[in-house]
């Protein structure tokens, strides 16, 4: 007896070694609750023994040949932790207001000795790639962030947990350093949907045209440079470049925040000094403040022990979650519902769709992320979750927003009445872009002029008016007398055929016509009166 359990032994410590690493091999032993809610038969935590092993007979999903009770706790998230991450739209606008004019006021006192710093600041500058040296300027930062901005900072300790992991692995692949993640912190407070008053977006504040110049495309639906590791790869991109033109990461994160024509000028202005410190004086205000708040940012992170500053461990980071590849259209209502995960977590975990909607569209791959508990529910069922997903959109009485993507491009006529202000508002662009675009030194415009628009808003928000221009136009009815309809010639207009007919205007032909443009087809017949026909 004693030698066959000493045989089996071995067989034990495999099946443990399996179930304890089996959510990183390529079949998993876990596979979660089907879903009752679509018919699937769910298995009851009373069918489960204190193993999580099956005690009696159910009929599970046909493509589980296990089932295994999920250790909840391990894959939650609290309500601390929810709260955590929602609290960084507040940190952002605290982040930016500090760059651009630090507070003043404090309850919190620092007994941080200057010679202390000094030394602390020259160990840093020696294991990293910048150039890390005492100034005053950058001590009245980090005197700030360690008292006025106290609270900030222990939020970002604790936010960075989830974040972090995912930037570094990046970062190395790019081979840029890796305090380079403490960027994120500086550019958004670690908010995935944090935008900027000049518009730009995500955990890495892209401006639109330079997310498009690295891949980051911009729908009513999606927005990638929300997406933290599209994001992320596409600031990883835009740093090397920076790096190679200017050959020193300080100058390469300034040119990050302004612009590479920004450092140029600045350098030119110094008189060709290309150290940061010595261009900072001629560099736009608000990047005087960048570089400064970035290196606050790593001595606080590296030093926060030492500053007693406390960071909420969580137990999420990035990867404890993976993502699943969507193949027709999902709102996070329906995954919610389906798959047992608030719709909160869901913004949170995939923050890039703008309408809480994952879109179906050809050529591109949208994924779902979800922490793993659930990614095993949402793959182990994915015929019958689809199934249930296209009944429940066929029955919905108001239809889903039309997609518009930043690809397409609409030419927009400008009216009586029109302005940049407006048309902007309209299609969720900036004057600026639309200047850009059209090639317009001014804000004037003429009636009939056609602007070349890249719209960024859904459809159903902006454009009631381009919606119906889409329907079938309503019939004119003729009269039965000819000489109250005008056939139309090559070379007319609404102008000159109002001329021939006294007392009929342009406004008279555009109304019984139905006509809002000026271009008219040769041989079609207008009416040339309201009269009943």
């Amino acid at each position: 007896m004693r030698k066959r359990i000493y045989w089996l032994l071995p067989i034990a410590c495999f099946f443990v070694a399996h179930l304890l690493l089996g959510q990183n091999l390529d079949t998993p032993l876990h596979i979660p609750d089907s879903i009752s809610a679509i018919g699937i038969p769910k298995v009851e935590d009373d069918d489960l023994d204190e193993k999580g092993v099956l005690s009696k007979a159910v009929v599970p999903d046909t493509t589980a040949n296990l089932v295994l009770k999920d250790l909840e706790a391990a894959y939650s998230y609290d309500s601390l932790w929810l709260k955590e991450l929602e609290k960084n739209s507040v940190s952002f606008r605290e982040m930016q207001m500090e760059i651009r004019q630090p507070s003043e006021d404090s309850l919190w006192t620092l007994d941080l000795p200057t010679d202390t710093l000094k030394a602390r600041l020259q160990l840093l500058n020696e294991k990293t790639p910048f150039n890390i040296a005492y100034n005053p300027s950058l001590e009245r930062v980090i005197h700030s962030f360690l008292t006025k901005k106290r609270g900030l900072m222990e939020r970002m300790l604790t936010t960075s947990q989830f974040y972090f992991p995912l930037f570094e692995q990046e970062l190395d692949n790019y081979d840029i350093p890796l305090e380079v993640k403490y960027l994120a912190i500086v550019e958004s407070a670690l908010n995935p949907r944090a935008k900027s008053r000049v518009g730009a977006t995500g955990l890495w504040q892209f401006m639109f045209s330079t997310g498009k110049m690295y891949g980051l495309d911009v729908s009513s639906y999606v927005d990638e440079r929300s997406d933290p590791v599209a994001s992320t790869v596409a600031a990883c991109q835009y740093l090397s470049k920076l790096y190679e033109i200017f050959g020193d990461w300080d100058l390469a994160l300034a040119a990050y925040n302004s612009g590479p024509g920004n450092v140029n000028k600045a350098i030119r202005r110094s008189g060709g000094y290309e150290n940061y410190w010595n261009i900072r004086r001629y560099l736009p205000r608000e990047t005087a403040g960048y570089v400064p708040a970035f290196l606050a940012t790593l001595y606080i992170f590296e030093y926060a022990s030492e500053h007693g500053l406390r960071k909420t461990i969580v137990e999420r980071p990035f990867f404890e979650t993976d993502t699943v590849r969507v193949k027709n259209t999902i709102t996070f209502d329906q995954i919610s519902e389906l798959v047992g995960i608030s719709k909160e977590e869901l913004k949170i975990l995939n923050p890039q769709y703008k309408l809480n909607i994952i879109p179906k569209v050809a050529g591109k791959a949208y994924t779902l992320r979800l922490p793993l508990k659930h990614l095993g529910k949402f793959v182990n069922n994915e015929t019958a979750i689809y199934t249930h997903v296209r009944e429940s959109l066929n029955k919905r009485e108001q239809p889903l927003p039309q997609l518009v993507n930043s690809n397409d491009r609409i030419r927009y006529r400008v009216k009586s009445g029109d302005y940049l202000g407006k048309i902007a508002q309209r299609y969720g662009v900036g004057v600026s872009q639309i200047k850009r675009w059209n090639g317009l030194r001014s804000n004037n415009l003429r009636i009939g002029q056609r602007l070349t628009i890249y719209p960024r808003k859904p459809v159903a928000e902006t454009a009631g008016r381009t919606v119906t221009h889409n329907k079938a136009k309503k019939p004119v009815q003729l009269p039965k007398d000819p000489s109250k309809i005008h056939v139309v010639q090559s070379g007319d207009s609404l102008w000159t055929i109002s001329r021939k007919y006294p007392g009929v205007s342009i406004e008279n032909l555009r109304k019984w016509n139905g006509i809002r443009g000026n271009n008219l087809k040769p041989g079609t017949k207008l009416r040339l009166c309201e009269c009943s026909s």
